[in-house]
C-alpha cells in the first residue's frame, strides 16, 4: 500500500546506501534508561510520499500503555525519525535510532525504503522492525523485518485470484506503475498466480508513471477485451483513472485496486464515478463502523486524533503485538531478549486479520495472507466479502 504521490526511489541509491550499512560496527544491545524501553521508528513523514499514520497509531498504543502504568512499570518511549523520503537521509535515521539512541526494537515504520536502505544494518544490529506498512520488497524478504502488513505484492496476487477464480473473469490484465525497485517483486506475485491456477494475463502493461493520462490506458484495456483490469494506482491515481472510465463510457469491466484508494478522500472525491471500482482491504475494512474487531482500535485513534486509515490499522497492530511480546519476557528488556522473543514468536491471531502475524526465525516474512474485497457504490465503500480472502499460493 502506497499513499498519496507516488515516488520512483532510483535502485542505485538505494544500494549505495544500504551498503554503507554493513561496514558499522554492531552496536550493543541495548536496554531504557531509568526504567525507559527505548522502541524506535523509520518512517516518511516528509518527502514527496508521506505515511505518517503508521507511526502515529504506533505512539498512541504506546501511549496508552504508558497513562497504564506501563509495562511491568516501564514506560515506553517512542523515538521517531523521519526518512524524508531519501535514501541517505533513511541510513542517517537507522543509525540514530538504534546505534545513538540505544532502542531495543524499532514498532511501526512506514517508508518506500526504509527496508531496502537499513535490512542489512537491522540484521547486522541484531535488532528486529515489526513494521506498521512494508512496501518495497525487502521488507518481506529479511529475517529482521516483519511487516503487520499484507504489502503490495501479495495483495496483487491476492486480487489476480479473487478476479479470476471469485469472479471467474477469463480475461484479467493488469496495469503497474512500477516504483523503485518493484517490478521483480510484481513479476513474482503473476508468476505464483500462473502457477496456482494455469491461467496468463491477457494483458500486462507496466509503462504507467504517476503523471500518466490514463485515456490510453482505460481505452487499451477496452480494445482487448479485458473483464477485469488490476491497477496498483496511489489514490489521486485512481481517480483519474476512474474519471476516464466514466468519460469514456467504458462499461463490463471489473476495475481492481490494490489497498492505497481504499480511503475515505477516494470515495469523497469519486462519488457516483467510482460504482463498481473494487479495493482490496489488508485489515479488517476500517468503514465498518460496527466491527466488533475494530472497536478498540477506533476507540484509540479517536481519543488520540489519528487518522482512521489502513496505515492507521497497520502501526497500532504493531504496537499491539511488540506490547503483548514485551509483557511475555522474563527478566530485563533489552535488545537481545526483545529479539529471542520475537524469533521465539508463536504465530498471534487477531481478528482484524485473516491470517496469524509471526516472526520466528523465518528469512521471508509474508504474515498477512489475506484480504476482505470492498466496493464503491454511492460515493461509500461497502464490503463485498465477509469472509477473509486467503492467497493458498506462494510467492516465489
Amino acid at each position: 500500500m502506497i499513499p498519496m504521490r507516488a515516488l520512483a526511489v532510483p535502485l542505485a541509491a538505494l544500494l549505495v546506501a544500504a551498503g554503507c550499512g554493513l561496514s558499522d560496527d554492531p552496536p550493543a544491545a541495548s536496554s531504557g534508561a531509568a526504567g525507559v524501553i527505548k522502541v524506535g521508528g523509520v518512517s516518511s513523514l516528509s518527502g514527496a510520499v508521506t505515511f505518517p499514520d503508521s507511526s502515529a497509531a504506533a505512539k498512541a498504543v504506546f501511549d496508552r500503555v504508558n497513562e497504564q502504568g506501563g509495562v511491568n512499570g516501564h514506560k515506553i518511549e517512542y523515538v521517531g525519525a523521519d526518512d524524508k523520503g531519501d535514501p541517505a537521509a533513511a541510513a542517517q535515521a537507522a543509525r540514530d535510532v538504534v546505534t545513538n539512541q540505544g532502542v531495543v526494537a524499532l514498532v511501526g515504520s512506514a517508508s518506500l525504503l526504509d527496508c531496502a536502505v537499513n535490512a542489512p544494518f537491522y540484521q547486522q544490529s541484531r535488532i528486529v522492525s515489526v513494521q506498521g506498512t512494508g512496501v518495497d520488497p525487502t521488507c518481506f524478504e529479511s529475517p529482521a523485518i516483519s511487516p503487520v502488513n499484507t504489502g503490495p505484492y501479495l495483495n496483487m496476487a491476492i486480487n489476480l485470484y479473487y478476479a479470476s477464480e471469485v469472479l471467474e473473469r477469463d480475461k484479467v490484465c493488469m496495469f503497474l506503475a512500477i516504483l523503485g525497485n518493484t517490478n521483480d517483486a510484481y513479476g513474482g506475485a503473476v508468476k505464483s498466480w500462473t502457477a496456482l491456477t494455469g491461467k496468463k494475463l491477457t494483458l500486462d502493461d507496466r509503462t504507467v508513471k504517476p503523471d500518466s493520462d490514463p485515456t490510453p490506458f482505460v481505452l487499451r484495456a477496452r480494445r482487448e477485451g479485458c473483464q477485469a483490469v488490476l491497477y496498483n494506482g496511489t489514490e489521486p491515481m485512481a481517480i483519474s483513472w476512474m474519471k476516464v472510465v466514466k468519460q469514456q463510457g467504458v462499461s463490463g469491466i471489473d476495475w481492481l485496486m490494490t489497498t492505497a484508494p481504499y480511503t475515505e478522500a477516494v470515495a469523497r472525491a469519486l462519488g457516483a464515478d467510482g460504482d463498481g471500482m473494487y479495493a482490496n482491504a489488508e485489515f479488517e475494512p476500517f468503514t465498518e463502523a460496527d466491527s466488533p474487531a475494530l472497536k478498540d482500535w477506533r476507540t484509540l485513534m479517536t481519543s488520540k486524533n489519528v487518522p482512521l486509515t489502513s496505515f492507521g490499522q497497520g502501526g497500532y497492530l504493531a504496537a499491539t503485538y511488540f506490547v503483548d511480546t514485551l509483557k511475555a519476557i522474563k527478566g530485563p528488556i533489552t535488545r537481545e531478549s526483545v529479539t529471542a522473543a520475537f524469533q521465539a514468536l508463536k504465530p498471534v491471531q487477531t481478528p482484524m486479520t485473516g491470517t496469524p502475524y509471526a516472526f520466528g526465525q523465518a528469512a521471508r516474512h509474508f504474515s498477512n495472507r489475506a484480504g476482505k474485497i470492498v466496493q464503491l457504490r454511492g460515493g461509500a465503500w461497502h464490503v463485498v466479502t465477509r469472509e477473509w480472502v486467503r492467497y493458498p499460493g506462494t510467492l516465489g
